[in-house]
C-alpha cells in the first residue's frame, strides 16, 4: 500500500479538498399544491406522488 514519504503542506491539502463542495438541493414544485418538495418523493405538504396519497408522507410541523 502506498504511504506518503513527506508530510503534504498546508496549501496542497486544501487546493485538493477545494472540490468537496456540497450541492444545493434541487426543487421542484408539486402539481398537486404548488409547494416544493424534491423530485421523485411525495410530497411533504399534502403527501401526493405520481396521483397517490400517500399519508405517512405528510409531516407535521414541529412545536419547539
Amino acid at each position: 500500500m502506498a504511504v506518503p514519504k513527506r508530510k503534504m503542506s498546508r496549501s496542497n491539502t486544501r487546493h485538493r479538498r477545494s472540490n468537496w463542495k456540497a450541492s444545493a438541493v434541487t426543487l421542484t414544485t408539486c402539481p398537486q399544491c404548488q409547494a416544493h418538495m424534491q423530485p421523485h418523493r411525495a410530497c411533504p405538504s399534502c403527501g401526493t406522488y405520481e396521483g397517490r396519497h400517500y399519508d405517512a408522507a405528510e409531516r407535521t410541523e414541529h412545536q419547539g
